[in-house]
């Protein structure tokens, strides 16, 4: 394959164009759940979905989060230009968001409010002001799974499909959004056209089917501001990589996304643990046909991205571009260069192509 290599030149500049107003709406999808803690409980799924106001879009995107930081701090930050979803939508695209369960606003699994059920090196930070000392998990199986994901996803992709007037749906992963994106449309076919994916967190070895043993040491993460900081800083390479204002905002956002969370201890965001990804591998990936965007941020080190472009190169679809992120790391959506990412999204969205390119490597982005 000839590679395509691009720097980002001088004259060119990527600019959104301000144009109609976008509409914020919130749903709560109430369904049965898939996942172990709840297993045919009626949960309700957060989705959020911002959309132009003067027309009706014939186009959808869906946003799925990661592990860890659920939709709208994720996807729609209000602050400055940081929105992704509003960037999509003044494209003219009808955008949503989910939580899936066990995150933000979506339904919690009952377990996730002892904190016992926390590892115990995560237990520390909450003695003696939360517990008095070490406990032992009051429940011993992952309270959700990739294959409750999907079954969530599958959820709102279905709410969209029956309460808008959509011709094409796409989906746009965010690290552990990755392999729950492309799992989802191996699992559900003819529902997703298209897909963009920012540090998918892919292994290429990765099995097929759930392991048996499914017990893991930690239930759920919790993650408070000193560990946000600290892992955010070991990724920064470039002098003007981050705007200094943005780091307490996005933290601000992340805790409002917990009620709970955010009283415990000195605040933290807590996350369902799902052990050992699967469902998705490199046999998977040389079956997949579905055009594809993938970007990759240089200074990424929770997804390397080695690992971005092997899914690249494993990848079946005949349009596949890898999208090479100067000057970011894993949290590229809130850095100086996302307004890149996100043009590259809406062209890819929009064209299947970025610059005339729809298949190959490409590398943008500015110091």
């Amino acid at each position: 394959m000839q590679k395509l290599i691009f720097a980002l030149a001088a004259l060119l500049v990527f600019s959104q164009t301000i144009a109609a107003e976008v509409i914020t709406r919130e749903h709560f999808v109430e369904v049965p759940s898939a996942s172990p803690a709840l297993k045919g409980k009626l949960v309700k799924l957060y989705l959020r979905e911002l959309k132009p106001a003067e027309k009706q879009p014939q186009n959808a995107v869906l946003f799925i989060h990661g592990s860890g930081t659920p939709s709208t701090p994720s996807f729609d930050l209000r602050y400055k230009d940081y929105s992704w979803m509003n960037y999509l939508a003044q494209s003219g695209f009808d955008v949503f968001a989910l939580d899936l369960t066990g995150y933000g606003r979506s339904t919690r699994p009952e377990p996730m409010n002892d904190p016992c059920n926390f590892s115990a090196s995560e237990q520390q930070q909450f003695i003696p002001t939360l517990i008095k000392e070490s406990c032992a998990k009051s429940h011993s199986q992952p309270l959700t799974n990739i294959e409750s994901d999907w079954a969530d996803m599958d959820a709102a992709v279905n709410f969209i499909r029956k309460n808008t007037a959509i011709k094409s749906l796409a989906l746009i992963g965010w690290s552990q959004g990755g392999p729950r994106s492309l799992g989802y449309v191996q699992r559900y076919p003819g529902k997703v056209d298209k897909l963009v994916l920012l540090a998918p967190a892919y292994h290429r070895d990765a099995p097929l089917t759930s392991p048996k043993s499914t017990e893991v040491s930690s239930l759920m993460g919790a993650q408070n501001q000193t560990d946000f900081l600290n892992g955010w800083k070991k990724q920064t390479g470039c002098a003007n990589q981050v705007d200094e204002q943005i780091t307490p905002i996005v933290w601000r956002e992340i805790l409002a996304s917990d009620a709970l969370g955010k009283t415990w201890g000195t605040g933290v965001r807590r996350a369902p643990e799902q052990g050992k990804t699967w469902g998705f591998n490199q046999t998977s990936a040389q079956q997949f046909t579905l055009p594809t965007l993938l970007i990759t941020g240089e200074f990424d080190i929770q997804v390397l991205p080695q690992r971005v472009h092997e899914l690249f190169e494993d990848l079946g679809s005949s349009q596949k571009v890898l999208l090479n992120l100067a000057c970011s790391s894993h949290r590229a959506i809130w850095e100086n260069n996302h307004s890149i990412m996100f043009k590259a999204s809406a062209d890819w969205l929009k064209h299947t192509n970025l610059s005339g390119i729809e298949k190959g490597p490409l590398k943008l982005g500015t110091p």
